[in-house]
């Protein structure tokens, strides 16, 4: 198949390059869904020449402002802000915001598109979009931090609502900020409304909702290893990162009888033979909220542990890997290191944290390999639920939404085998995740006309 429409996919590409130079990030998502979606559109009449990848690149709005406050020393700092409202077809637009230094358009157009399938997956009626700053929150004071979320909103807010635009954290945006950014809003616009979700539990947030992602990620490689007849049960995993993401795994992996050997950062990786459970994960919580990178403190406090400075924890034989951190973190080295070791599955936790090198790799070898999209969409499924609960004036138990999320991920998985089964019985789980995504969105696009 891929042979055949590779000329059309080559065509397309060439287009998207061309109305967006200098954005990697974002070409990388389109070419991943173009290489899966242009041969089903081929295939398919009721697709055909109506230009739906062609309007689903393009953002419906690409919003940049700037954003000046005034530091602790009394000086003005002057960062960017962004808000990309990409596709509202299925819902008001849904996404996180993202405060880091590297922030800029390319990456939160890589982040929004990928956000329009994800959403789509999770059945819920939930538009793509995503936002952030380059400003960093790491070193600032709460005072800094809340003067910069403040003239962050001082704009945001004309251009988000509970029935437009619905933000939600992502890296740098935790509890805290999401708490001022609300404020803000909230006085800017004299009313209480359910405008942003991943917030405290006081004023309108869900339980679950940090741990979410990873609880998703943990569901669906449960989903998945049950077409090969396997159990997460006494399985060795490998997870990259040590924040919320990486939390969520580790906690629900654990429940499951599972036993996470590695987390990572920057400054390195490190390796507990033992597994990562009980007061362990209460450490990781605590060097997590001191705002470092770094993760070598854990050796120093459990010496059964080994820090590797510098390396990537994908070197360890484990059974399934879940890269949790970044964007492009795993590569094909580290595949073919996975493959070699006898990895079952690598079940992505980050957004795009695979290259399209190391993608081909699993896929050649036809391991279980879940593209973000899918498995990491646990997180904005509990924003969805929190939404709901925000209308309804009313919150669920831990209990109903854990349930709730478990559901949900088993129903993305069904949707992504639908379309991602081959032939031969083994599962293209990225295939199938764009597929059942494009539906969903390219059915409602149809339904409205051209808008």
């Amino acid at each position: 198949m891929k042979n055949k429409y590779q000329e059309q996919i080559d065509a397309f590409m060439e287009y998207a390059k061309t109305r967006n130079p200098n954005e990697p990030e974002f070409l990388q998502a389109v070419k991943e869904v173009a290489q899966a979606v242009i041969p089903f559109i081929a295939e398919n009449p009721k697709y055909q020449g109506k230009k739906l990848l062609e309007r689903m690149i393009e953002p419906e709005r690409t919003i940049s402002f700037r954003v000046p406050w005034v530091d602790d020393k009394g000086e003005i700092q002057v960062n960017r802000g962004y808000r990309i409202q990409f596709n509202s077809a299925i819902g008001p637009y849904k996404g996180g915001l993202r405060f880091h230094p590297t922030v800029n358009q390319s990456i939160l157009k890589f982040l929004g598109f990928e956000q329009i399938f994800k959403n789509a997956l999770t059945t819920l009626p939930m538009g793509g979009g995503k936002g952030g700053s380059d400003f960093n929150p790491k070193g600032k004071s709460d005072a800094e931090v809340m003067r910069f979320a403040q003239a962050f909103m001082n704009e945001l807010f004309r251009h988000i609502g509970p029935n437009t635009d619905v933000p939600a954290g992502d890296i740098g945006v935790g509890g805290r900020e999401i708490g001022y950014l609300f404020g803000q809003y909230k006085k800017l616009k004299n009313e209480f409304s359910g405008v942003l979700t991943g917030k405290g539990l006081a004023f309108g947030g869900s339980l679950i909702r940090p741990e979410a992602t990873g609880f998703g990620v943990v569901y669906f490689a449960q989903e998945m290893l049950h077409t090969i007849d396997e159990k997460i049960k006494d399985k060795k995993i490998a997870v990259s990162g040590f924040g919320n993401v990486a939390w969520g795994v580790i906690t629900k992996a654990t429940q499951l009888g599972a036993k996470v050997v590695t987390i990572s950062g920057p400054d390195g990786y490190i390796y507990d033979p033992e597994g990562i459970s009980g007061r362990k994960i209460d450490y990781l919580l605590r060097l997590r909220a001191t705002n470092n990178d770094v993760v070598a403190p854990y050796a120093d406090q459990f010496p059964e542990a080994t820090f590797y400075p510098g390396k990537k924890p994908w070197e360890q034989k484990v059974d399934i890997a879940m890269p949790c951190a970044t964007q492009n973190e795993l590569n094909d080295a580290d595949a073919a290191q996975l493959i070699k070791n006898g990895v079952l599955a690598v079940v992505e936790g980050a957004n795009m944290p695979s290259t399209p090198e190391a993608i081909k790799i699993f896929k050649s070898a036809k391991i279980l390999y879940s593209p973000g999209k899918a498995s990491n969409a646990g997180g904005v499924a509990v924003s969805g639920l929190e939404m709901s609960q925000n209308s309804m004036r009313f919150n669920w138990t831990a209990e109903e939404v854990d349930q709730k999320l478990h559901h949900i991920m088993k129903e993305i998985h069904n949707n992504t085998v639908k379309y991602g089964k081959q032939p031969d019985g083994w599962v293209d789980y990225e295939v199938g995740a764009n597929i059942a995504g494009f539906v969903k969105v390219a059915d409602a696009m149809l339904a409205q006309g051209i808008v």
